[in-house]
């Protein structure tokens, strides 16, 4: 028996009419999707088959998808305040990001014991779709906002001991590969299910890539915290842009990176290896004033968040919502938006079920209004928000 939505909650089916959907490259105008299971089962065109949900012509993208994120709604991931997690991830889900990777930065390996304790029932109910190491193998000279006196370099035992204290949870590491031992680190990593990632690197074209020979696979916020491009010496970047194996990240707040260089790269070298992310902390949907990523003080003012010590970007304090309006804005097509918030994240991470509209894929997905602002989010097929 046909049952429409309830205001919240599952529905043991549903039909979405009367939408425009971005499947693929393109979007379907007067589409329809039944949803069963928290699966999409459907996809058609014109007339619903069955009485359900009038979308009223608005737009329905896949479910945003981040790969690199800290907090927000003054909640931390790295924090062990029963809840904090959670608010900050609730926060993110109500943007429409249906699938969020909760990050970590710098800290002591027992501190990261403790984080990865705090973080693993959360991994394990569905709120965070794995956890990311941003450090403590990073560069000294490339730290940006992580203590620079718990960054070290990659102990073959130390990695051993947290990938296996994740449990498999663990599912990205960000890691300089040309610090003693990364090399080594990024093949045990690849051989380990988890994604490596080059980044807050001072490494050279060389080093990266030997990392990407080794295993990398993403570029952690490229252009930042890394050597800039120069004709002489291309570093990092080129070595990342030019070989099709690597997603490279971008933040688009319209802070760490100029839009139109976004719309460039995307261009260049495609949609399907560029993911976008937040890079945010818990102050991200938080009022400004003061925070903290690790032990380091962060002070947010008009959007902005900065280290206090010297006003290094600390983060950031995006949703994906509004980071599809600055993608729009640099001439992205909302079908190109959508791949770089949604698909190529999952691509990167190999997950197969989600990231697209198409039929045998998780029913995760944003209804968006005339103005591109979320007005609703399916995840699992359960309305959320």
């Amino acid at each position: 028996m046909m049952t429409t939505h309830p205001a919240n909650g599952p529905a043991d089916e549903v039909i979405l009419g009367n939408c425009r959907a971005v499947v693929a490259d393109d979007i379907i105008d007067d589409a329809w999707l039944r949803v069963s299971g928290g699966v999409i089962q459907e996809i058609g065109v014109g007339a619903a088959p069955a009485p359900g949900v009038d979308l009223g012509g608005a737009h329905l993208l896949p479910g945003f998808i981040d790969q690199h994120c800290h907090g927000g709604g003054g909640g931390d991931f790295f924090s062990v305040v029963p809840g904090a997690a959670a608010l900050g991830a609730n926060m993110h889900l109500r943007h429409g990001t249906t699938t969020l990777i909760a990050s970590l930065v710098t800290a002591t390996t027992a501190d990261l014991l403790t984080q990865l304790a705090v973080l693993a029932p959360l991994v394990d109910d569905g709120t965070f779709a794995g956890i990311h190491l941003e450090g403590p193998w990073i560069s000294r000279d490339q730290c940006g906002a992580h203590d620079i006196n718990l960054l070290r370099s990659p102990d073959p035992d130390e990695v051993a001991t947290l990938i296996g204290a994740g449990g498999g949870r663990v599912v990205m590491v960000t890691i300089a590969p040309e610090l003693p031992g990364a090399i080594a680190a990024i093949r045990y990593l690849a051989d380990h299910g988890v994604v490596a990632a080059v980044g807050h690197t001072n490494g050279d074209g060389d080093v990266t890539r030997a990392a990407i020979d080794a295993g990398a696979r993403v570029a952690t916020h490229l252009f930042n915290r890394m050597p800039p491009l120069d004709k002489r010496a291309p570093g990092p970047v080129l070595a990342l842009l030019a070989d099709p194996r690597v997603v490279v990240e971008f933040i688009a707040d319209g802070v760490h990176i100029a839009p139109e260089l976004i719309s460039f790269v995307t261009d260049s070298i495609g949609a399907d290896r560029v993911a976008v992310v937040t890079d945010a902390m818990g102050a991200a949907g938080a009022p400004p004033g003061n925070y903290h990523i690790g032990e380091l003080e962060v002070l947010v003012a008009d959007g902005v968040a900065r280290l206090a010590s010297d006003g290094a970007l600390a983060g950031s304090t995006l949703t994906m919502d509004r980071a599809l309006i600055v993608l729009l804005a640099a001439g992205c097509s909302l079908p190109t938006a959508s791949r770089m918030l949604s698909g190529t994240p999952a691509r990167a991470m190999g997950w197969t079920d989600r990231g697209r509209l198409a039929p045998g894929l998780r029913a995760d997905l944003v209804v968006l209004d005339g103005d591109f602002q979320v007005a609703r989010v399916m995840r699992g097929g359960i309305w959320v928000g």
